[in-house]
């Protein structure tokens, strides 16, 4: 753990960045969300790997008793608070899981807590040989209506499956292994955040075949996707488009593989000062992925020692 008067530029930022937030009842004193909040725990957890202040441990532990009380459900975790959000999202639900992988570094009862999440969700989910469904009905019983298996999924469930235990969780992490080696040969992702969600899950196995190929195919695509303004577009065929939590996506992924530093440091700049004008300025996803492209912390393999 870094010492405590060591404040980065970074760690900085965030702090001040959580300020604002908590002034404007914002976040994490805001509507709970799945996807925030995983991210969350972790900037937390990290805070505290930065600043050796027991105050972002505590928060972060507080963080998870809330997404419990609130999005808790008799098996799996609602997408979010907001009438709107209802059902469940895998790739959700495994990023929790590598929240809880985290914060398992310091309370080891949260991995275990995690452990128990996975395998209650995973048969509900996944369809061996075929898929894992995007979304679920709210109490798992079956497919959200219209919805089918998500690109990503397997990825999302054989990363976290393995930050939280490879032998506990082998019969999950061949299932997802599986699915995983059927897709990734033909799978090219072509949206920012899933290209930077990817690039973020290759570096974890760095020398696997998969994350070979999709390394090399999303480093690609974002090349095409680039604008010299200072962001990546939503996708090659919306060069107009851009959402500032999605390229923040991508800035945690390129920094996971160590590629385009010069980019990410455009895009945060560019986001720093550029407003949507629609409800994204102030909503939480925006600036808690703000904060963890700035400082992805605990969302790098290797970062500090616990």
């Amino acid at each position: 753990m870094k010492p405590a008067y060591a404040i980065s530029p970074a760690a900085e930022y965030v702090r001040a960045k959580l300020a604002w937030m908590r002034a404007g009842k914002i976040w994490p004193n805001g509507r709970r969300y799945l996807w925030t909040d995983a991210f969350g725990v972790i900037l937390l957890t990290s805070l505290y790997a930065e600043l050796g202040q027991p105050q972002y441990l505590d928060e972060a532990e507080w963080l998870v008793a809330e997404v419990d009380r609130v999005l808790g459900r008799t098996r799996g975790i609602r997408i979010g608070e907001a009438a709107d959000r209802g059902g469940q999202y895998f790739h959700y639900l495994a990023m929790w899981l590598c929240a809880l992988a985290v914060l398992g570094r310091f309370r080891p009862d949260y991995r275990l807590q995690g452990i128990a999440l996975a395998r209650d969700i995973h048969d509900a989910f996944v369809i061996p040989g075929r898929g894992v469904w995007w979304k679920m009905r709210e109490d798992l019983s079956g497919p959200w209506p219209d919805h089918g298996f998500g690109a990503l999924d397997a990825f999302d469930g054989y990363v976290s499956y393995r930050l939280l235990d490879e032998v506990a969780l082998a019969p999950q992490i061949a299932a997802m292994s599986d699915l995983m080696n059927r897709s990734a040969p033909a799978l090219t992702i072509t949206q920012d955040l899933g290209i930077g969600m990817m690039l973020w899950m290759t570096h974890f196995h760095p020398e696997e075949a998969w994350a070979i190929v999709q390394r090399r195919r999303c480093l690609a695509m974002l090349d095409q996707m680039w604008n010299d303004a200072g962001y990546f577009c939503r996708d090659p065929q919306q060069r107009q488009v851009k959402f500032a939590f999605t390229n923040y996506g991508v800035a945690i992924g390129l920094q996971a593989v160590n590629a385009m530093p010069e980019r990410v440091r455009r895009l945060n700049d560019f986001f720093e000062e550029y407003r949507s004008g629609d409800e994204y300025d102030r909503e939480a996803i925006t600036h808690v992925m703000a904060c963890s492209a700035h400082l992805p912390g605990y969302l790098l393999r290797g970062y500090a020692t616990a």
